[in-house]
């Protein structure tokens, strides 16, 4: 509902070959709309590297969202030689970093004068935040996970504060006060800024939690019932995060060469594509205890990343999946195996204000 995610549909889009369409000027609406001064405090961003939230309400979901956009727009404007515009929107999809708050590691408001806001809390349902709190929306860098690892102090530390998300209570008055939909502990399935949160512990070498969070999720957030959707299927996202989930990947940064690799939650799926080829997706003993991935096989040779790039199943391609009872934890954990981020270092503010 916030930012100006059209601008990651077209670059994703054609990022992944879709090119029958005039992308210049796509491209050129694209930065319009990023660089329009009078939408929603986009100026003031544009110049603190911030929405502040004494001036806009929800300002810390805009200024991550923009953040993400920025980024779609940046990987759009790399492929089409714009070294300039890369450069400034690369560096404009950095400044998630200056909401985040070092001393509590939570995504945090602020003012015009760089003041954080207070009184402060992760479990606050504010105005600084899109129809969430802290919790969810700490997690929505997409863009930048490991650099959002860092942040929160490295990987023992992150995963640690992963797992307190899924069993940090939410209160019975946020259910009344938010109408939470979805809900384990602090992570809220039906409020979508939030599902990709499952998957970064794959980002920290722990796969084996994304694996059994997916499960957790599937098992609890979706049935065959009318009312079995636990939330509004806003542009079909909840039904499209269900489809990738039986697949066993998902899009975690859509405009990224990657799929990130969760846990297949059916035996077997095939996806018929547009130019007549198929993905094969067989999951050998699975069942509802077997959620675990043993071993895998992508178009017949070992696989042992995290994540699928998107060259390899583009044209079709075959997924089997060995799964078993308990956690291989050793399958998917070496650096090599995790999936990307990139990290760029924010440059002063003055040398990015204009194009």
């Amino acid at each position: 509902m916030i930012g100006y995610h059209a601008v990651s549909v077209i670059a994703d889009a054609y990022l992944k070959g879709i090119h029958n369409f005039d992308v210049e000027k796509a491209y050129e609406a694209m930065k319009a709309t990023a660089m329009n001064l009078d939408y929603d405090h986009v100026a003031t961003f544009n110049r603190l590297g911030y929405v502040p939230d004494n001036l806009e309400n929800e300002s810390v979901s805009k200024t991550l969202e923009y953040a993400y956009d920025d980024y779609s727009i940046a990987q759009l404007a790399k492929a089409l030689g714009k070294e300039a515009d890369y450069n400034y929107f690369i560096n404009r999809s950095m400044s998630y970093k200056n909401v985040f708050d070092p001393s509590t590691g939570f995504m945090r408001g602020k003012d015009v004068n760089g003041t954080w806001r207070v009184p402060f809390s992760p479990n606050t349902y504010s105005y600084d935040f899109t129809e969430a709190n802290s919790w969810q929306y700490t997690w929505y860098v997409p863009q930048d996970v490991q650099e959002l690892i860092n942040l929160e102090g490295g990987r023992k530390w992150f995963i640690a504060k992963l797992d307190s998300v899924f069993i940090t209570p939410t209160s019975s008055k946020q259910n009344e006060d938010e109408g939470i939909v979805g809900a384990i502990g602090q992570y809220w399935h039906g409020n979508e800024p939030g599902q990709q949160i499952a998957y970064l512990f794959d980002y920290a070498g722990a796969p084996w939690k994304t694996q059994y969070w997916v499960h957790q999720i599937m098992q609890t957030q979706y049935g065959n019932k009318p009312n079995s959707l636990c939330g509004n299927d806003d542009c079909g996202q909840m039904s499209a995060w269900y489809l990738f989930n039986i697949l066993g990947f998902y899009p975690v940064c859509p405009v990224n060469d990657q799929y990130v690799i969760g846990s297949p939650c059916a035996e077997e799926a095939t996806v018929n594509l547009s130019n007549g080829n198929k993905i094969e997706m067989r999951a050998i003993h699975y069942s509802e205890k077997n959620i675990y991935i043993q071993s895998m096989t992508l178009n017949g040779e070992k696989w042992d990343k995290t994540y699928i790039p998107f060259d390899a199943i583009k044209n079709g391609g075959k997924l089997v999946y060995v799964m078993g009872p308990k956690p291989n934890m050793k399958w998917g954990i070496a650096p090599h195996s995790q999936p990307f981020s990139i990290s760029v270092k924010i440059r002063n503010r003055g040398d990015i204000n204009t194009l």
